[in-house]
């Protein structure tokens, strides 16, 4: 058990990888034929949600009418345009957070909104194969700030939801890990601390965020 946790789940988009900017990018690219204007704001905000919660109140905002087609195609369109843009940038300590966490038996897992195929192409191999498990939105019904995703991944280890730490950047994320019953700590990474105010433990810094770790595996030896 690590600092009191059997399992520790960690967002991908601005935890794992640098990549908010660049979805950002992709949909806004994506949307000008429709002529639906994307708030920068509501695609950092809602990071973690499925295609079709992001898209529903922008649509909506422009009075443009959404269709399933129209969710369909802009999801093709805008991850080929990722593609096109996206630098990949690894946290630079990340994986070795997570290797010391397997170390010393503690289970981890990745839950995000993107698709699983998607989630394969942006992590390097080597990190993708660190996780027990992984919840990608095509993998459950409801996404954040919906419980499911964090719950299907702690169902997935056999671990019950208050021994569960996860880590996220985004309130949606915040969200769905306080509803599943879980703790949650916040990097502020892509948004100002106010917008993380949900979380357990707010860091300005994953460096922040391993310090704190280190300082507390000292008060416990």
């Amino acid at each position: 058990m690590f600092n009191g946790f059997k399992a520790v789940f960690f967002d991908m988009d601005g935890i794992i990888v640098d990549s908010m900017p660049y979805h950002f990018i992709s949909w806004f690219e994506a949307l000008k034929k429709y002529k639906v204007h994307l708030d920068p704001m509501l695609i950092f905000s809602m990071e973690g949600a499925k295609y079709a919660d992001i898209l529903a109140p922008a649509f909506s905002k422009s009075n443009k009418a959404l269709t399933a087609e129209i969710i369909k195609t802009i999801h093709q369109e805008r991850e080929i345009l990722f593609k096109k843009y996206f630098q990949r940038y690894i946290f630079e300590g990340i994986s070795e957070f997570i290797k010391s966490l397997k170390n010393q038996r503690v289970l981890v897992g990745l839950v995000t909104g993107s698709y699983y195929r998607e989630a394969q192409k942006i992590l390097p191999k080597e990190v993708f194969d660190l996780f027990d498990t992984v919840v990608a939105g095509d993998c459950i019904n409801k996404g954040k700030p919906a419980a499911e995703p964090y719950l299907v991944a702690a169902n997935n280890l056999k671990v019950n939801p208050k021994d569960c730490l996860v880590i996220e950047n985004a309130p949606y994320g915040i969200k769905a890990a306080k509803s599943a019953g879980m703790t949650c700590y916040a990097i502020a990474t892509s948004l100002p601390n106010d917008y993380l105010s949900l979380a357990d433990n707010v860091f300005e810094t994953h460096e922040e965020l391993y310090k704190y770790f280190e300082c507390c595996q000292c008060e416990n030896t």
